[in-house]
């Protein structure tokens, strides 16, 4: 029996710190309309947000692995914690201009994806360290990730009528410095979580080494290359969705801030249940099979449901059956990254991807708010769900998708011995996004 406190604290700073973030997810937008009015702005705030998590991601790979996971976890969450607390002490303090709303979320995601990331590597070791499996391992972290986000999407909504979102954003500052206690004390002994020896004495061209590995290998492999472009155009546009569209639709159509809580929740629950289900009985069936069919339900109906309808019930059904579709997909995705990246490479890989499946975000949420002043809230949601669809049938299309199914380095099963049941060859341990998300 391993030790188990290195990887439960994880999953529980992950959650604590994924349940904020839906905090404002759900509150930054609400705070930008309810002070401006102005859709196009919540999508330039959308557009600061994330456009340093691209950033942080293409040239932070080698950081963490010299910096060390652990390390690097706390220092994010602390860095988060101080940016998101400051809007709205700065807005009570009657000096919040624009520029510093924009400045404050940069600097809250330039910090946030290294923390991501440095959790998300661990994975791999820390399971090992537990002495559980690694697909096991995957879907617990993307299950838990999954429940916190629907918890705190929830607990936006009704915060966020009661007590205003200014109180909100403080709570998630909170969860960030309690995400960066349980790292400090909780991940220990973990040889993988501390500092490298650099290979290489520190210097920019060391350093451009380090992290052209990274691109290279997601290059060189068909298959990773595939999941970034769909999950790039996937993620871009459910930063639409999320910074912009779903604001302006409840504020206008539904019950404002309280119905996007319900519906983000309906969606992390169905998630949650997703996930856990593949997590039990998912090694039984193909995976290209299963990841195919759930990734074109898991998103692009809902654009289509919120552009024809104008209640939450029919909405809120479409968010809980693709909650469940999009559940089993992160859990493939990271299974099937990890066995294709060996642990040396598996921080400066992560950060490749990260910034390969979030290149669009910028863009998708200021695209969002500029499609809803040209054209209509209903003709951005028709236009930004055509463009999901269409990425979804990315594994209908491409050949590289056809080895999903395949374990590197696993031995072929040999003929079984009559009456006697041959188990399947386990799943090579290996690494990988902040991992390719699709999904709210």
């Amino acid at each position: 029996m391993g030790n188990r406190t290195p990887l439960a604290a994880t999953l529980a700073a992950n959650s604590i710190s994924t349940a904020g973030t839906s905090l404002t997810l759900i509150g930054v937008p609400w705070f930008v309309l309810e002070t401006t009015g102005s859709a196009g702005r919540a999508g330039v705030v959308a557009f600061c947000a994330t456009l340093p998590i691209v950033v942080a991601a293409l040239i932070g790979g080698p950081v963490i692995d010299r910096f060390g996971r652990r390390r690097t976890a706390i220092a994010s969450d602390a860095v988060c914690a101080a940016a998101i607390a400051a809007i709205p002490l700065l807005h009570f303090a009657g000096v919040l201009d624009f520029w510093m709303l924009c400045a404050l979320m940069a600097l809250n995601g330039f910090a946030h994806t290294p923390g991501n990331t440095a959790r998300y590597v661990l994975i791999p070791d820390l399971a090992e360290h537990a002495g559980t499996t690694l697909p096991r391992a995957a879907s617990l972290f993307d299950a838990v990730s999954r429940g916190a986000r629907m918890i705190g999407a929830a607990l936006a909504g009704v915060l966020i009528a009661f007590v205003g979102a200014e109180t909100v954003l403080l709570l998630d500052a909170a969860t960030f410095g309690l995400s960066a206690l349980l790292i400090a004390a909780g991940v220990r002994g973990v040889r993988a979580a501390e500092p490298r020896k650099a290979e290489a004495p520190v210097s920019l061209r060391a350093y451009g080494t380090e992290l052209r590995e990274g691109y290279v290998h997601v290059l060189g492999n068909r298959l990773l290359l595939a999941v970034v472009v769909m999950v790039m155009f996937m993620n871009g546009t459910d930063q639409g969705w999320n910074a912009v569209l779903l604001p302006v639709h409840a504020e206008s159509e539904l019950s404002g801030a309280p119905a996007i809580g319900l519906l983000t929740a309906l969606f992390g629950a169905g998630g949650l249940a997703g996930a856990l289900l593949y997590g039990a009985v998912g090694h039984r069936f193909s995976r290209r099979a299963v990841f195919t069919v759930c990734v074109i339900l898991c998103g692009a109906p809902r654009f289509l449901v919120a552009a024809v309808t104008g209640t939450t019930l029919p909405l809120a059904v479409t968010m809980l059956l693709g909650g469940i579709a999009g559940g089993v997909l992160n859990p493939i995705l990271t299974t099937v990254v990890y066995e294709r990246v060996p642990d040396r490479l598996r921080s400066r890989v992560s950060g490749a991807l990260t910034a390969g499946s979030e290149f669009a975000m910028p863009v998708g949420g200021l695209a969002a708010g500029l499609l809803v002043e040209g054209a209509g809230a209903t003709g951005a949601l028709l236009a930004m769900g055509g463009i999901y669809f269409l990425a979804t049938l990315s594994p209908l299309v491409f050949p590289s998708w056809r080895t999903l199914d395949d374990v590197p380095g696993a031995e072929p099963v040999q003929k079984p011995v009559p009456q006697t049941e041959v188990p399947a060859p386990a799943p090579v341990s290996s690494s990988g996004p902040s991992r390719p998300t699709p999904g709210p």
